[in-house]
């Protein structure tokens, strides 16, 4: 069986027994630690840096913890590309479109509501279309991927950005809310549009973060996927289901050319925060800085082939062992698609 053709049969379901058989994923080293630029670095100055090296590892080397987005992206040409990003409106999402347009890619920009999309859309040089998305509704998930489907016949990257913090306990269709729109939804939108991605060998970069390590005991609450006992936990339960989502759809990709990577943008001062207080540290880092290693994953030719990662500053970030748990991954992707069809 060709192997694409059996690839789209374990997207369908058709094979998801073999898609359980199937090896964890063979990682391709991730770039080495950046000696890097400094914070107040210019793009000009990242261009020039990146064009004396010859190799990704000195391209690499270029970058920093506090390089800007336009910095990773500096020097790239991007058309010809089509990029999603989720959660454009606003925060890292916005930054992300907005340069990975600057560079020539068409960029699919997901929000909410028309007129935050419309709006962001246009706020942007280069070419950006808008799409409603609402991660906390399935059939908003397949209305919005049955538009991308119209709009593009291959996705080079699909980018899980959009997100939410919640201080209270609410739920969607009884699931905690949280997991719904950071994981649920974005399972769902990556789910129906693998065969734009593969077709296009791209990436899908999934937004995690560090706080993955304050999940409740055990891991993913699979026996209380309501929020109850736990829900204060919330959003690190739900990033903990990104990176093990991430893991898994690594997995399934291998042999297809696409690859799935989780990164941490580290703490952003955004919007995500207005429902908890908007309670930022000092050293909170401006969505320009948030959006460089989801754009770096996205785009970078340093990143090719690199699948099954978790990265933050552009290298290998550390994350707990409840992350890197494959069975854990298997058994959340097996029950995801369980709820997605429920829910239908």
């Amino acid at each position: 069986m060709p192997d694409l053709l059996r690839r789209h049969l374990l997207w369908t379901g058709a094979l998801a027994p073999l898609a359980l058989a199937l090896p964890s994923p063979a990682r391709a080293k991730v770039p080495p630690a950046p000696a890097g630029l400094s914070a107040g670095s210019t793009a000009e100055q990242a261009t020039a840096c990146l064009a004396a090296g010859s190799t990704a590892e000195q391209a690499t080397a270029c970058l920093s913890a506090g390089s800007t987005a336009e910095q990773a992206t500096a020097g790239l040409d991007l058309r010809g590309r089509t990029i999603l990003v989720t959660g454009c409106n606003s925060g890292i999402g916005l930054e992300t479109m907005r340069v990975l347009a600057l560079r020539g890619a068409h960029v699919i920009g997901t929000a909410r509501t028309p007129d935050k999309g419309k709006a962001a859309c246009a706020s942007v040089s280069g070419r950006a279309t808008p799409v409603v998305l609402d991660l906390a509704d399935v059939r908003a998930v397949r209305d919005c991927a049955a538009q991308v489907h119209q709009l593009a016949p291959r996705l080079d990257a699909l980018v899980c950005n959009a997100g939410i913090v919640l201080d209270d306990w609410e739920k969607v269709d009884g699931l905690e809310k949280q997991f719904v729109v950071n994981h649920l939804g974005h399972f769902l939108l990556a789910e129906q549009l693998l065969d734009r991605v593969v077709a296009a060998r791209g990436r899908v970069i999934v937004l995690g973060s560090g706080d993955h390590r304050n999940a409740p005991a055990g891991g993913i609450q699979f026996a209380r996927l309501s929020g109850e006992g736990w829900y204060r936990r919330g959003y690190s339960h739900s990033k903990l289901a990104n990176g093990l989502f991430s893991l898994e759809l690594a997995r399934r990709l291998q042999g297809t050319g696409a690859t799935s990577n989780c990164v941490t943008p580290g703490h952003t001062r955004t919007a995500i925060l207005r429902n908890s207080g908007s309670n930022y540290r000092e050293d909170a880092r401006t969505p320009a800085q948030g959006a460089a290693t989801p754009c770096y994953a996205a785009v970078h030719p340093a990143m090719a082939g690199v699948s099954g990662a978790y990265l933050r500053d552009f290298t290998a970030g550390e994350q707990s062992a409840q992350q890197q748990d494959a069975a854990m991954a298997a058994r959340l992707w097996a029950v995801s698609r369980e709820l997605v069809a429920r829910n239908a």
